[in-house]
């Protein structure tokens, strides 16, 4: 149980304070058409989406892969869906922060599950 709480506050940490305020703009399609409109900077919002995600889903990763070498297949699978729900809710706004919140609190329950109980 110990490791929950430690994967709910690495999300914590990662989520708010390590994106914030610079990585969370970068995340934002807007933000790129509004300050850097060029044709090449066109999708550099995904770099800094996928850059948040992969640091996101290796720190609520880390108390499992101390105790459970064999579950680092469950990063990229967390990757993704973090991806995905932070791309629907920075820039198709599809989501607000509480269902953002609410999906990310979900995955890290589930990988919690898969890790130590299952």
């Amino acid at each position: 149980m110990l490791n929950l709480f430690f994967m709910i506050f690495f999300h914590i940490v990662d989520d708010y304070f390590l994106q914030a305020p610079t990585l969370g703009k970068l995340k934002q399609k807007q933000f790129w058409e509004e300050n850097a409109p060029d044709k090449k900077y066109k999708y550099d919002y995904l770099m800094a989406l996928f850059m948040h995600s992969f640091s996101w889903a290796f720190m609520i990763m880390i108390p499992t892969m101390i105790n459970n070498y064999f579950i680092w297949w469950l990063l990229p699978i967390n990757l993704v869906i973090h991806f995905i729900v932070d791309h629907l809710k920075a820039n198709l706004g599809k989501l607000n922060l509480i269902a953002d919140q609410s999906i990310h609190l979900v995955q890290i329950v589930l990988t919690w599950l898969v890790c130590f109980i299952i």
